[in-house]
């Protein structure tokens, strides 16, 4: 019984996408394994050795063949060390990013304010698109302060504003060292950005996470509040009041903002490697 739930339906000839208990009863009682059993006793069994093949989640194989070197040195940086050194209190660390694409939806009927006994706000399902624009932010992550702007697009421009609109004040402008986390988008992908970021800040130190490692730069953690908080339900008459929204958002934030408890070491990066090693080496089997 655990055998078949440890396998792919494909492996077994089975037209599923995943195994359900009671899938996993008929293919036992097919296969002559036993004559009768029920989906809830399967459940059961699979329960004690925390088997679940009806669970799924989507996951990516590292490919960056750097992606220990380049995960370490963020990780570094979240702890307050750089090249094996700990930073001197007035060097800062940003991460930074962009939210592209995100829609102005009015609703065409106006939102319902929650009422006593009732479900919450009651906001009308269908909307009129009113367009789209880019939220780009930058977090300090040692002093949990914001910047940000919105712009049409995302871009090499939107985001050298970005750089330029803290990178312009105190204490960052005359810092010994700011580094700079982002990921690799477009706008800031590889040494081309590092030689445009750096050459036009002297003081600034441009650091990648791994290819598809967005999740280690803890600007990606303000936009999921600023999903959870401020753009869910949708509802905006047009783009300047999503853009004015959006900036107001940021402020507000800042003023309750602490900085991220970061607790993914370079442990935790070690396991996470020789765990996906394991399940590879796995696959290719």
């Amino acid at each position: 019984m655990k055998a078949i739930a440890c396998q792919l339906p494909s492996e077994r000839g089975v037209p599923l996408s995943r195994f359900s208990s009671a899938e996993i009863a008929r293919e036992a009682v097919a296969r002559g394994i036993v004559e009768q059993v029920s989906g809830a006793t399967v459940w059961r069994w699979l329960a004690e050795d925390a088997i679940r093949p009806w669970n799924y989640r989507s996951w990516i194989f590292p490919r960056d063949p750097d992606f220990r070197v380049k995960a370490a040195r963020v990780l570094d940086l979240y702890a307050g060390r750089f090249e094996g050194k700990l930073l001197h209190p007035g060097e800062l660390v940003l991460c930074a990013d962009e939210k592209p694409s995100i829609q102005a939806r009015a609703r065409l009927h106006a939102t319902a304010a929650p009422l006593p006994g009732g479900d919450g706000q009651l906001v009308e399902h269908e909307y009129e698109r009113m367009g789209a624009l880019c939220y780009l932010a930058a977090w300090d992550a040692r002093r949990a302060k914001i910047f940000d702007r919105c712009a049409p697009k995302d871009g090499i421009d939107p985001f050298d504003a970005l750089v330029d609109q803290f990178m312009s004040e105190h204490p960052y402008k005359h810092a010994q060292r700011v580094f700079l986390i982002v990921d690799n988008g477009s706008a800031h992908r590889g040494q081309r950005s590092i030689d445009r970021l750096q050459g036009a800040w002297p003081n600034l130190i441009v650091v990648h996470t791994p290819v598809h490692a967005s999740w280690l730069n803890q600007a990606e953690i303000y936009f999921s509040v600023v999903q959870r908080k401020a753009l869910t339900p949708n509802d905006f008459a047009d783009l300047a009041a999503l853009e004015t929204h959006l900036l107001a958002f940021g402020r507000h934030y800042e003023q309750i903002a602490a900085p991220f408890q970061w607790k993914f070491t370079r442990t935790d990066l070690h396991q996470l490697l020789t765990k996906t090693r394991t399940a590879t080496a796995a696959a290719a089997a």
